[in-house]
């Protein structure tokens, strides 16, 4: 049996961890920019008896903790 993919309990005695600063104090500023365009063009020039249509769709969403 092999020991693949396991940690002895020495390992973990000596692993060492660093605290993180508040969340608040990780950022002085906090901005989200979001721009969402659209653009559908449709174009019916000097034809007899035909149509043109044009559709556009968007969802944006966006999240910031």
């Amino acid at each position: 049996m092999t020991n693949l993919g396991r940690i002895s309990r020495t390992e973990v005695a000596n692993q060492s961890v660093d605290l993180l600063p508040a969340r608040e104090a990780l950022a002085l500023v906090n901005i989200t920019n979001i721009t969402a365009i659209n653009l559908a063009i449709a174009v019916n020039a000097a034809t007899i008896g035909s149509t043109a249509s044009a559709v556009a769709l968007q969802h944006v969403a966006a999240f910031q903790r």
